[in-house]
């Protein structure tokens, strides 16, 4: 993100083992028929709040407005460019 220097995540995917499981006693009857804690996994395909900062911070223009990214113009009911 160029106004903090940085590159910023914004996907990903986090194995949490049994740590969500144990609150939500999410449970499964293993092969031996022994009650075991699942195992979850957690993942963001785009984290709305960062992809939405990055589009609008290297897309802006010098007078304020923002470009649309050619490659969304087709969600966009044909708009080009946020005033």
């Amino acid at each position: 993100m160029p106004g903090q220097n940085t590159y910023r995540e914004i996907s990903s995917c986090s194995c949490f083992e049994d740590f969500q499981a144990r609150r939500l006693r999410l449970r499964y009857k293993n092969k031996e028929g022994k009650t075991e804690l699942l195992h979850t996994l957690n993942g963001s395909g785009l984290a709305v709040g960062r992809t939405l900062v990055a589009v609008l911070e290297n897309h802006q223009q010098a007078d304020g407005s923002i470009k649309i990214p050619d490659v969304l113009h087709g969600y966009m009911n044909g708009l080009t460019c946020i005033k």
